[in-house]
């Protein structure tokens, strides 16, 4: 009959409990960037950025590990017995240093310190054109591999504290934005001498995202050093059309829908004809070199009801949405597995010569009405 599970994207151990009690089956996307953008935590990762020295950076990340690990054991304390997926860091390290523009002005006018002239050397260092495809990801990790090594490390002490306190933790670690084998075998390489350091006495869950439709179609090289894929079906998108979404959405997507030049915002609904087919080859090409693959999507298309029964025909194992679209996404995904079902039962009986009995068809009839009848309403 199939299944189709369903998590949610969750950073805070608040947010775990409020998917949890929504019925979460785990964090499919947990993103430790988000960890470092309070008050408390950015001059945190603004040292390790600002560091001079291998001591400064690595005195830095250590700061930046104990934050972390402390995060982790949160999460993971509320998600107990329930994967949680922590996604390495993704954005480029831009995003945590202030507007380069606001710094110049600042220069100007003579107002900046001794820290403010660090911090806007560092801008104009980390400045790019286009950041979003970009030094970010794991891209930045070849740059600076100990920071990757710092956030599994914290990960999985993290894990070995929740067994001592006779938890049952259960973490996977996600490498974002891998384009090649190497790259991801490296990444990974990473990741399991830093569950060593840590203790760790069993081997970790590495994945990787795949966001590109280059990922999508070297899927089977990611797969030999990939436990999982998690499908970014946000950057998957943007990358297929050549949008950027941020500019598209307010500039051109309401009059391209007007005219018809676009059927559906594609950010909305998955776009069925060109990125779903490159969730089926990355499905598909995985999993003819990683028998029993396990992929799940993380995006806003997950939350989406018409989006979920496309990537259910693809064959992904689970989905992964924000808190507030759990209902949603949970009622979609039972409605895609009842009518599976009923589905395999027609195509059996008529296989062996009839069709389904009375009693088979009204009690399929019954759990589907039943699954309509549920009046779920989304979190604030």
């Amino acid at each position: 009959s199939g299944s189709l599970a369903v998590r949610a994207n969750a950073d805070t151990a608040a947010d775990a409990r409020t998917a949890r009690m929504a019925g979460a089956a785990g964090i499919g996307l947990c993103r430790t960037e988000h960890m470092f953008l309070s008050p408390e935590r950015l001059p945190l990762i603004r040292a390790m950025i600002l560091a001079e020295t291998a001591e400064d950076e690595e005195a830095a990340l250590n700061t930046l590990a104990e934050a972390q690990r402390e995060d982790f054991e949160r999460i993971l304390a509320e998600m107990d017995g329930l994967p949680v997926t922590v996604r390495l860091l993704d954005p480029p390290l831009h995003e945590f240093l202030p507007d380069l523009g606001e710094l110049l002005v600042a220069k100007a006018r003579g107002e900046l310190d001794l820290e403010g002239e660090n911090l806007l050397r560092a801008a104009q260092h980390w400045a790019e054109v286009n950041p979003m495809i970009g030094t970010r990801g794991v891209r930045l990790a070849h740059l600076h591999p100990d920071l990757y090594r710092m956030q599994a490390r914290a990960l999985f002490e993290a894990v070995e504290a929740r067994r001592a306190a006779a938890g049952n933790p259960v973490a996977e670690v996600m490498i974002p934005l891998t384009v090649s084998g190497p790259e991801l075998a490296e990444a990974r390489r990473w990741v399991i001498e830093a569950a060593a350091e840590a203790g760790l006495a069993d081997q970790p869950i590495v994945g990787t995202m795949i966001e590109t439709p280059r990922a999508a179609l070297v899927a089977g090289k990611l797969a030999l050093h990939a436990d999982f894929f998690s499908v970014g079906s946000n950057d998957l998108t943007q990358m297929t059309f050549g949008f950027s979404r941020d500019d598209v959405e307010g500039r051109f997507m309401a009059p391209y829908l007007e005219k018809g030049l676009l059927a559906h915002n594609p950010f909305d609904s998955l776009d069925v004809e060109a990125v779903g087919e490159l969730v089926d080859l990355a499905v598909e090409r995985g999993r003819r070199d990683h028998p029993g693959l396990v992929v799940g999507v993380c995006g806003e298309h997950a939350g989406d009801p018409a989006s979920i029964r496309r990537l259910a025909a693809s064959g992904v194992d689970y989905l992964s949405c924000s808190p507030a679209r759990l209902p949603v996404a949970r009622l979609a995904a039972a409605h895609v597995v009842l009518e599976a079902t009923e589905g395999e039962i027609v195509m059996i009986a008529r296989r062996n010569g009839g069709e389904p009995s009375k009693e088979v068809q009204e009690a399929l009839v019954e759990a589907v009405s039943r699954t309509e009848e549920l009046r779920i309403e989304p979190l604030d």
